[in-house]
């Protein structure tokens, strides 16, 4: 049984979250010759707080007006 997990920010809709399970779920059944039901996939929202990127949270990158 395959499991992904996948790390996407906050800020999602729920038909964004369900489509990529499903993608994911679609490319294990074809690369991995197994059963949708077989496929787990985990997703974890992070924070924009929570992560950064050149030393700096991305809310502070945010606020200061480059979107990186």
């Amino acid at each position: 049984m395959p499991i992904f997990q996948v790390q996407v920010l906050k800020g999602r809709s729920r038909e964004q979250i369900k489509g990529l399970i499903a993608d994911v779920t679609e490319a294990a059944v074809k690369n991995l010759a197994v059963k949708p039901e077989q496929v787990r996939v985990l997703v974890t929202e992070i924070d924009h707080s929570h992560w950064g990127t050149g030393g700096l949270p991305m809310e502070e990158i945010r606020r200061q007006g480059n979107p990186k």
